[in-house]
């Protein structure tokens, strides 16, 4: 267990340096939108803040899939469980997001709609590596059965 949490903060440490870049383009297009003309040094601090944690912890999530006793749809649950609650909760605090129920509930749609999409990309291209490399490997066991 010690080795999963070590793991979840050095991958979460790696990636919570992108927190605020990713703060930078979303002020970026909501100054754009007409959505943010003038930021205060609060509102500012506190997306750098809240961004830093949340790269953090959906770097460190990923973690998760390295655990071996945990069957993968569970871990994708977990994962996605995580990571909606940590957007949600971050998109709340900043103010992104209106504390209503039409726009949580359209969040939700596009969160789940978005992290299945891409699930299925992901598990479509380890499907088509998985049988490329089963077709190789039955070639390879034929060659040897056929060898005297």
């Amino acid at each position: 267990m010690k080795h999963h949490i070590l793991d979840f903060i050095r991958r979460g440490m790696a990636a919570c340096g992108i927190g605020p870049i990713v703060l930078a383009v979303v002020y970026l297009i909501l100054q754009r939108n007409g959505q943010a003309q003038m930021l205060t040094v609060n509102q500012v601090c506190l997306g750098i803040f809240s961004l830093t944690a949340l790269a953090f912890v959906a770097g460190g999530m990923n973690c998760i899939y390295q655990i071996e006793r945990l069957p993968l749809m569970v871990a994708i649950l977990i994962h996605g469980c995580v990571l909606y609650i940590s957007y949600l909760i971050t998109y709340l605090l900043n103010g992104w997001l209106e504390r209503d129920a039409t726009p949580i509930l359209a969040f939700s749609a596009v969160f789940v709609l978005g992290y299945l999409v891409i699930w299925v990309v992901i598990y479509s291209g380890i499907k088509k590596k998985t049988d490329t490399i089963n077709e190789m490997l039955k070639k390879n066991w034929k060659c040897e059965e056929d060898s005297p």
